[in-house]
């Protein structure tokens, strides 16, 4: 049931396209939000039609900002 009214990623997506959009299409100026989008793919990436692009190996922030509770603060 792929209903993309209901698609859990597109937020994320939505937020990516106006991060780009601000910043002249710099990536390195959205690595936070790539990574949530990432994150959220990690978890619904088999529904979510806004994932089908996204490589989930590929970590956008390094290891000390990664969202997951192993990070440092």
């Amino acid at each position: 049931m792929s209903d993309t009214r209901k698609d859990r990623c597109k937020p994320y997506a939505c937020r990516i396209q106006a991060c780009l959009s601000k910043n002249n299409y710099q990536e390195d100026k959205c690595l936070d939000v790539l990574e949530d989008m990432r994150q959220c793919c990690l978890k619904w990436h088999k529904v979510s039609v806004c994932c089908s692009g996204i490589d989930l190996e590929k970590r956008y922030l390094p290891e000390e900002k990664q969202p997951s509770g192993k990070s440092k603060k």
